[in-house]
């Protein structure tokens, strides 16, 4: 039997975590983000926006600069530094390359196609500032939603629904809540964490990053200011979900997310989600929560957890991120390649009676590369059904090496690019369908 304190050490833990990841709440501007989000924003705006892009340079580069001296120059004596800085050269090349772009794009020298504002410019200037704040306050509070009980209080009583529904345990359903509230990134992050602690098997991992990971309302809003549709909002939000949902029922069932293995980060480690009789799921729920709680350790062990978890995001994912966006972003840009994979779906879109089918193929898989680019290519159609089929087709998709793909790649969540780019392909084949139905039907 629990003593009263073990149940306010799982209820106000927990309590303040969902209230930080999990509950809606408009900014100074009237966007719909969380508490998370708007802590990154405010910290951003103290520190100033050109300190914390210099920041995240300096940041980039010590991570490039320790990852060479100790992946090929000697061992470090701390298992923590061996964990974030000891690589394979690929990963060391990567990092590299993200430190140099980040020169390149804060210094403004080099090829333009590198340092440009819609490439490196765009990743350093636009995206790390914000994955910076976020990495900041997601990585310090992470610990509310995990370390207390919460996760197995939520997780016992959904598993009879994600399990049979989507293939996972039931405790995903706080991961996948955090990413359509609040972010993605965000999502990535807490799953990336739970794999690591041997909560997740590599499958459910990469199930939920690949197929939860969803962008925020705030990002959906902003798509659809692009493409000039702000009076579509509930048609627009409400096919994203519908299309991601059926994405999300058939995505585990088939490869390459079907084809990884059920085994576990640490040795041994598995979710059992039975219910013992005499109990039901609520009583079993409440019951491993007050064990969690009662187990998890004090303020100063809180504090380190969340240190580690940031270190760990600034350290290998900023680097990262910059080194993949880059790249994916020249070959959007500066070469045909995405045109010439979306030319053979001009007839698959003439038979679904898509209009300016053309101009749709080739924004198509664009989007592999960053989310925001399919809305920049699309906005100039003059046809209202195709700037929506794009527009929703950009977000259901969910992949993008920008953002969460480079998020991923930047974790130990065992999905490399090859499979991200199948997956977006999967995806984009499944929801594509759907949203022309429900397009046809509206417009």
């Amino acid at each position: 039997m629990h003593k009263r304190a073990t149940l306010f050490k799982f209820l106000i833990p927990s309590l303040i975590g969902v209230f930080m990841f999990l509950f809606p709440m408009k900014n100074a501007d009237g966007d719909t983000t969380i508490p998370v989000a708007y802590l990154a924003n405010a910290l951003n705006e103290l520190i100033g926006y050109d300190n914390v892009v210099l920041i995240v340079v300096i940041l980039i580069n010590i991570s490039a600069l320790l990852t060479i001296l100790f992946s090929w120059v000697v061992n470090p004596g701390y298992e923590f530094l061996r964990n974030l800085f000891r690589m394979n050269s690929i990963w060391v090349i990567l990092r590299v390359l993200g430190a140099v772009f980040s020169l390149m794009a804060y210094f403004v020298f080099g090829p333009g196609f590198i340092n440009s504002e819609v490439t490196g410019g765009l990743m350093l200037y636009d995206l790390l500032p914000t994955l910076f704040a976020i990495f900041l306050f997601a990585g310090i509070l992470l610990p509310l939603l995990l370390n207390y009980g919460l996760l197995e209080f939520v997780g016992t009583m959904f598993a009879k629904i994600m399990r049979p529904l989507f293939t996972l345990p039931g405790r995903s359903t706080v991961d996948n809540l955090a990413s359509w509230v609040g972010d993605g990134t965000v999502g990535v992050l807490l799953t990336s964490n739970q794999y690591e602690n041997g909560y997740y098997s590599k499958r459910e991992a990469a199930v939920i990053a690949t197929t939860f990971s969803v962008v925020s309302i705030t990002f959906s809003i902003v798509i659809l200011d692009l493409i000039g549709l702000m009076d579509r909002f509930l048609l627009f939000y409400m096919t994203i979900i519908i299309a991601g949902v059926i994405a999300a029922l058939i995505m585990p069932r088939i490869p390459p997310l079907s084809r990884i293995k059920d085994d576990y980060y640490v040795e041994g480690s598995s979710i059992d989600e039975t219910v013992p009789s005499g109990y039901n799921p609520v009583t079993w729920g409440y019951k491993k929560a007050l064990d969690r709680a009662h187990e998890a350790e004090g303020f100063g062990d809180f504090l380190k957890d969340g240190v580690k978890t940031v270190g760990d995001m600034w350290f290998a994912v900023l680097p990262i991120v910059m080194a993949i966006g880059t790249l994916g972003t020249i070959f959007a840009e500066y070469t045909p390649v995405f045109t010439w994979i979306g030319a053979p779906f001009v007839p698959v879109l003439e038979l679904m009676n898509v209009p300016e089918a053309q101009a749709a193929s080739e924004s198509l898989f664009i989007g592999f590369t960053d989310m925001f680019l399919p809305a920049i290519l699309i906005e100039g159609v003059s046809s209202d059904m195709t700037r929506f089929i794009i527009g929703t087709l950009s977000i259901t998709q969910l992949i993008y090496l920008s953002e969460v793909g480079g998020v991923i790649l930047g974790s130990k969540i065992p999905v490399g690019i090859g499979k991200l780019f199948v997956i977006f392909l999967l995806r984009t084949a499944i929801t594509l369908p759907v949203i022309v139905v429900i397009a046809h039907i509206f417009f």
